[in-house]
């Protein structure tokens, strides 16, 4: 019997969504054979188990409880922002030597910051929004916002070490930009002005399927036309948000966005799996957005609805996931 620890919760701004995905995680997981899923409940000061027993890593590869040592075959880290995604939680396990799912400690970090994707992918030769970079949040940093506003008409403002569009806002009025500028830095220590392109919103499923790095036809997020893929589009009950599982483009179009998504894949050393943000502008620009090196997998994420759109089995996904990182115990 292997032990998958499935690690969620982390106590950021996206705690309960991480939770959710665990949710669907673990019904997954739960169609695999000789697998005992040990889902544990990340917090800033203590982990629980999912009963809300306390544990605590101890040694090499073992999770103790007041009742039992656990021996931690895998782990999958479904934490979405702080510590998953930021390589947090992915160097600790590379210290202890235990086998995880998912993209590692340095691509994580990487990623996360929006400022460093920005400068991999303008190095490697793939299109991104039009940016300003502000390291301090001084009077020279808000006068070279306030010109590439003036230049750009409207903006996006995003703090860049954040997911789920966290402390990001869209301007569209200059008086309202200090502010937002503000309240983005109580996110983060860096913030990006980008230009706002006026695009379309796709999202391609990234992942490893076999010998095969797979990336699946875009999916499509149709907001209304007043807002932006915010958090509460994408998590509320309430929300307006449409999302397609895949776009209607021309096939270049499609072939386009796929080739420039493993490209990414491929150049910043991702593993597993990653969903790949791209705009379409106005005029047809195609734009690497972002990349989550961990993407939601609630009921409504796209990530699921793409891989099994494209004719894959997520339980199988997450078996070769297994086996590939951990196959002396694994028994399909």
């Amino acid at each position: 019997m292997m032990n998958i620890i499935l690690m969620c919760g982390g106590d950021g701004s996206e705690h309960d969504i991480s939770l959710k995905s665990a949710d669907f995680l673990e019904a997954k997981l739960g169609e695999i054979q000789n697998v005992r899923v040990v889902r544990v409940v990340l917090h800033r000061r203590k982990w629980v188990l999912a009963d809300g027993t306390p544990c605590i890593p101890v040694g090499i590869k073992t999770l103790v409880t007041p009742t039992e040592s656990i021996h931690m075959d895998y782990v999958i880290p479904c934490i979405h922002g702080f510590p998953g995604e930021t390589g947090d939680i992915q160097s600790f396990l590379e210290i202890l030597g235990v086998p995880y799912m998912g993209c590692g400690s340095e691509a994580s970090r990487l990623c996360f910051n929006k400022v460093s994707t920005k400068l991999w992918l303008s190095a490697v030769g793939i299109p991104n929004t039009p940016y300003v970079f502000l390291s301090d949040n001084s009077q020279a940093s808000q006068a070279s916002a306030l010109q590439a506003m003036r230049n750009w008409g409207s903006v996006f403002v995003k703090a860049a070490s954040q997911g789920s569009s966290v402390g990001c806002y869209k301007v569209d009025d200059l008086a309202k930009l200090p502010d937002a500028i503000n309240d983005a830095f109580k996110y983060s220590r860096q913030v990006l002005v980008e230009k706002n392109v006026h695009p379309r919103e796709l999202e391609v499923a990234v992942y490893q399927y076999g010998d095969e790095v797979i990336a699946t036809n875009p999916g499509e997020i149709k907001t209304d036309k007043s807002t932006f893929y915010s958090w509460e589009e994408k998590y509320d009950g309430s929300s307006k948000a449409e999302t397609v599982v895949e776009a209607e483009l021309s096939d270049e179009q499609k072939e386009q966005i796929r080739s420039l998504a493993l490209k990414a894949f491929d150049q910043l050393k991702l593993r597993d799996l990653s969903r790949i943000d791209f705009f379409i502008s106005a005029d047809g620009e195609i734009l690497l957005n972002e990349i989550n090196t961990f993407p939601g997998m609630t009921p409504i994420s796209m990530f699921p609805k793409m891989l099994e759109h494209h004719g894959d089995s997520m339980t199988e996904f997450l078996k070769q996931c297994i086996a590939r990182e951990a196959p002396a115990k694994h028994h399909r």
